[in-house]
């Protein structure tokens, strides 16, 4: 086993006391024979684009984010592995027999890599523009990916002809690259349209977004004169869908409009019934006459949230 040194913990100074950094300041080189793995990776497991891609990435380029592990109890020379399973079987498929790993002073699993988002597509676009910047070949990153160099190029020029409101509202999107050949289609308003409309219903599907090219006019779209061809649609269906959607969309924006003003008035109604059923000769009044009413007026004054009853 080759050390380079195992620092105490440092500690960060906060006003209210001290904050125990959960690694050693320094990485050590552990044999793989000396690190026992909290689980196995099963064969479908390695059959999954992940592993592969992690695979592919250490053929190319090697371990870029060190595995994490903790000393086993008292036993001289023996860690426990907390995070890196796939990275160390990788390892062992290759034959090697060492990796560079760091030290937790903290043996909680949990802690590691359990809440990591996911990459947006539109992040994903910027680390590979960044990398062909910097001379990055593009077979080197898709080898690193595990990906072909076309779909390197696809990814690269991702956001060509999307302009810069849509690429704002989906820069923390999971969202299909198959997505942006058919927003590229839209002229600039109707881009922000459609992906307000799919942010709103939080759905980012192609064939959302094929529905939404085949509601579009032909004078918002890039190329009117090309006629749209939507599998499993004909003009006449387009046609009506375009009229739905442009109805759909003037609702949308009348609720939006008046959206603010409706909540203060439900509001201030909710308050005033609440008021009155505090009234007993009210209420009295109500059960005797009009029971029905008085049921209704309970029930809206109850509710936890507009739209929402408290049962």
């Amino acid at each position: 086993m080759t050390e380079r040194g195992r620092g105490r913990p440092k500690k960060l100074r906060v006003a209210d006391g001290e904050i125990k950094i959960g690694f050693d300041s320094e990485t050590i080189t552990l044999r793989l024979d000396q690190i026992a793995p909290l689980k196995v990776i099963s064969n479908v497991t390695k059959t999954g684009e992940k592993y592969k891609q992690i695979s592919a990435s250490i053929k190319e380029i090697g371990i870029i984010e060190p595995p994490v592990v903790a000393l086993q109890g008292k036993a001289a020379g023996r860690y426990i592995l907390l995070d890196g399973h796939m990275r160390i079987e990788v390892l062992k498929e290759l034959g090697e027999k060492d990796v560079t790993c760091l030290i937790s002073t903290d043996d909680e699993s949990f802690t590691y890599n359990k809440h990591i988002n996911r990459l947006s597509t539109i992040q994903e676009h910027r680390m590979i523009l960044q990398a062909v910047k910097r001379g990055v070949p593009e077979e080197k990153i898709a080898q690193a990916l595990n990906l072909d160099v076309n779909s390197i190029v696809r990814k690269r020029n991702l956001i060509d002809g999307i302009c810069p409101e849509v690429v704002d509202m989906l820069k923390d999107k999971i969202v299909p690259s198959q997505v942006f050949p058919i927003l590229r289609k839209m002229k600039g308003m109707r881009q922000i349209e459609a992906t307000t409309l799919m942010c709103d219903a939080q759905t980012f599907s192609v064939s959302y977004a094929k529905a939404l090219l085949a509601a579009t006019p032909k004078d918002q779209l890039v190329a009117p004169e090309k006629p749209k061809k939507i599998k499993g649609l004909d003009n006449e269906q387009m046609e009506r869908m375009e009229s739905e959607m442009m109805s759909l969309q003037r609702e949308y924006k009348l609720i939006e409009e008046n959206y603010g003003t409706d909540v203060l008035n439900l509001t201030l109604a909710k308050t005033y019934l609440s008021t009155l059923l505090g009234n007993t000769r009210i209420v009295n009044y109500l059960n005797k006459h009009q029971p029905e009413v008085l049921s209704q007026f309970r029930k809206i004054a109850e509710m936890d949230s507009l739209g929402k009853d408290a049962a």
